[in-house]
């Protein structure tokens, strides 16, 4: 397997039940239009019922598939910023992502949850891990090779047996949590959920990097306190992916700064995270006006939970 977040061993351990959201920034969120496809009203929560849900559950059946668990991945940061526009100053297509999170089992929206996404920049880079370039270290690539880096080809065999354990962190590729190189949150947020189960977060349609295709991340945490301070306790009850079909990539890369980034790109069907199986998987709705994405996309999908469980992200489910 390739990627950078494929799972090689323990992923770092984290509390789950003791979870705080610091608010910085709370106050500031824009509302504003943001170019011909965003309206002040795109956070009123007008997503539709998910399709083929049925109305209640009853005991011992299933009212909505499980949406997939997948691996975290190196570069989540917890304790993030409360706010539902993550755009800050980064360029690209505005992508409005609409969720709505339900019990899987009952089919009634989780209200007051509080959801996670994060993802990279058109050019691949993650917030918090600048210096590791497109995707960062072992598995990203696509980065600026370290200054004094060795040129040229090794010549000889080597000799003599290792000795000693690795130490150290692992590789980005390895699926181990990597520790932030630096202080920058764009791209990164947490909002929660209203009574329908609903949010929206503003931001920018995510670019590539070596190994994987364009996806974002997101979790769903319940049973914890909004607090003046933002989220606290709970239990994260999903960790996931979400992913876009071909044609909208394809679309994306004809457009600045999209087109500038000249890493080798994986499709959807090479991708080594995405399960195959549509929007259970976490394969989005978009709409967008056909030979003008530049002007916005928008990004729906409902997401099925179990919100008894603890799902932390070390693997896929």
């Amino acid at each position: 397997m390739t990627g950078h977040e494929k799972a090689q061993g323990p992923q770092h351990k984290r509390d789950l039940t003791r979870r705080k959201v610091l608010a910085a920034g709370t106050g500031a969120v824009v509302a504003a239009g943001v170019g011909g496809t965003f309206a002040a009203g795109a956070f009123a929560g007008e997503e539709t019922p998910a399709a083929g849900a049925k109305a209640s559950g009853t005991s011992g059946e299933t009212c909505y598939r499980l949406t997939s668990e997948t691996t975290e991945g190196p570069y989540y940061i917890d304790a993030d910023k409360l706010r539902r526009d993550v755009t800050e100053d980064q360029d690209g297509i505005p992508l409005m992502l609409r969720l709505k999170v339900i019990d899987a089992d009952t089919c009634k929206p989780l209200a007051d949850a509080a959801v996670d996404i994060w993802h990279c920049n058109a050019l691949g880079v993650y917030s918090g891990y600048e210096a590791m370039g497109s995707g960062g270290g072992g598995g990203g690539g696509g980065g600026t090779p370290p200054s004094g880096a060795p040129t040229g080809s090794p010549t000889g065999a080597p000799t003599g047996s290792p000795t000693g354990a690795p130490t150290g962190s692992p590789p980005a590729g390895g699926g181990g949590h990597e520790e932030p190189t630096d202080d920058e949150r764009y791209l990164r947020g947490t909002w929660r959920t209203d009574r329908k189960g609903e949010v929206a977060f503003r931001t920018v349609f995510p670019g590539w990097y070596q190994g994987r295709c364009v996806h974002i991340h997101t979790k769903v945490h319940v049973n914890g306190t909004w607090t003046a301070a933002g989220y606290e306790g709970g239990t994260t009850c999903h960790t996931g992916q979400l992913f876009f079909d071909e044609a909208s990539v394809l679309a994306t890369a004809e457009v600045e700064p999209y087109s500038t980034n000249t890493t080798a790109r994986t499709t959807l069907d090479e991708d080594t995270i995405y399960p195959g199986n549509g929007t259970e998987g976490g394969l989005l709705k978009l709409k967008y006006k056909k030979g003008a994405i530049a002007k916005g996309v928008v990004a729906t999908l409902t997401m099925g939970v179990d919100p008894e469980v603890t799902q932390d992200g070390t693997g896929g489910g």
